[in-house]
């Protein structure tokens, strides 16, 4: 119980720095400023995570492994719907880039990074070669399939409009509700009970409702330390790549992603460290559903409060490639959960090519022609990947989609793990 009183004021403590630069208006340096507002996002992110964790015991798992996805990320939406915001005052300003700068950001973070560090780390911890998902997950896998064939179709159009808002926000309402009626994977009290007690656990072991007021409190501080910081932040990430000589456009796409998707992440972590690597990658999948669907949803809505009048976010070349690159890497990570497993092989390939596209995207940063080809060329490498993954997994994937629609429950034989 120390702990967890220790832990709680040393996040209170590291929202101080960024609470007293907001309410006295003070800004010493951009890339200070950004550390600064930074750390404290990330703070109020681990006690969101901290207080979604704990209702684990009250909520079905299904849900509660969703809702837990979307709580630690509210920092990342904090920051994407400002710039949203900002580019609906002005769609002739860099806001609009930004805004999708950070939402194919934060989506290529989690499937190329993300994903790959959870079966990595079991690996280490369990010498398993992948991370097995239960035949109730097809859920979530055949959730995510939705909006990535509905993004090929917001690339024909080149903007996210309020009907788009509309349809993914309709997907995430649906996918919630599917998973709140979903049963306890076989095994999962066991195995949770059977976990290292962590801080979760703590609170727990409050009465009930000691429990319901400190998950209260630890939220609602939270979610006002992000209100607070996400414009500042947002805004010392521009200013801090001009004074540091980065591309703010590369800065705002790879490095804010980092600190808003940190408390996710390190929530899915504890579960892959505590023995609970499939809750861990459950909540991995559902983080990229949450952010695939509602997030992008949310910006068309941000840009038309902006602008004040219903509008679409436009996307020009280089946002239209971003936009195809990340649908095709999420078409590609699809691919590699048909067997309901992630291996080794298939996560150390999408570093690989993640790392790639993060390469190139700093070497051709000056060359807009140059940079929009390899996004291209990448983002058509994905797709043959896919296609033959597909192709060779085609007889799975049959039954893949029988589970799906018949008994969420019958298993699927275990052949071609070659290509995991």
């Amino acid at each position: 119980m120390r702990k967890l009183w220790i832990s709680i004021a040393v996040a209170l403590l590291a929202t101080f720095p960024a609470l007293y630069l907001r309410f006295t208006g003070s800004r010493p340096d951009p890339v200070l400023d950004a550390a600064l507002f930074g750390t404290a996002i990330l703070a109020a992110g681990f006690m969101l995570s901290w207080g979604a964790e704990s209702a684990e015991g009250q909520i079905s798992s299904g849900l509660i492994l969703a809702v837990v996805a979307l709580i630690t990320v509210l920092p990342e939406y904090a920051v994407d719907i400002y710039y949203a915001w900002r580019a609906g005052q002005n769609p002739q300003s860099p806001y609009v880039h930004y805004a999708a700068a950070n939402m194919t950001g934060a989506n290529r973070l989690l499937v190329g990074l993300a994903w790959p560090l959870l079966v990595l780390l079991n690996w280490w911890r369990t010498r398993e070669q992948a991370i097995s998902l239960a035949p109730v997950n097809r859920v979530e896998i055949a959730f995510l399939l939705l909006p990535t064939v509905y993004a090929f179709i917001i690339l024909l159009r080149d903007r996210i409009g309020p009907f788009d808002a509309f349809v993914l926000i309709g997907i995430f309402a649906a996918y919630i509700w599917r998973v709140s009626t979903l049963p306890k994977v076989e095994g999962e009290d066991e195995e949770r009970e059977a976990a290292e007690p962590g801080l979760a656990a703590a609170i727990e072991a409050l009465p009930i409702r000691s429990q319901w007021t400190l998950m209260a409190l630890l939220t609602l501080v939270a979610a006002a330390v992000i209100f607070v910081s996400a414009e500042p932040f947002a805004e010392s990430m521009v200013e801090a790549g001009r004074v540091i000589g980065i591309d703010e456009f590369l800065l705002i796409q790879w490095l804010a992603p980092l600190a808003s998707e940190a408390p996710a992440v390190t929530v899915a972590v504890l579960f892959v460290l505590s023995a609970r690597a499939a809750a861990g990658m459950t909540t991995m999948i559902s983080d990229k559903i949450n952010q695939w669907t509602l997030l992008v949803g949310m910006l068309p809505l941000a840009f038309s409060v902006g602008a004040g009048t219903l509008s679409s976010l436009p996307l020009d070349s280089r946002q239209h490639e971003e936009f195809f690159l990340t649908a095709a890497q999420s078409l590609f990570g699809l691919s590699l959960l048909l067997r309901l497993r992630l291996g080794v092989g298939g996560a150390v390939a999408l570093v690989i090519l993640f790392s790639l596209q993060v390469v190139l995207a700093f070497s051709f940063r000056t060359d807009e022609a140059r940079t929009i080809a390899t996004l291209t060329a990448l983002g058509w490498g994905y797709i043959a990947l896919s296609v033959a993954i597909a192709l060779l997994n085609a007889k799975r994937l049959r039954m893949f989609w029988a589970g799906l629609f018949g008994n969420v429950h019958s298993t699927i034989p275990t052949s071609l793990d070659r290509i995991s």
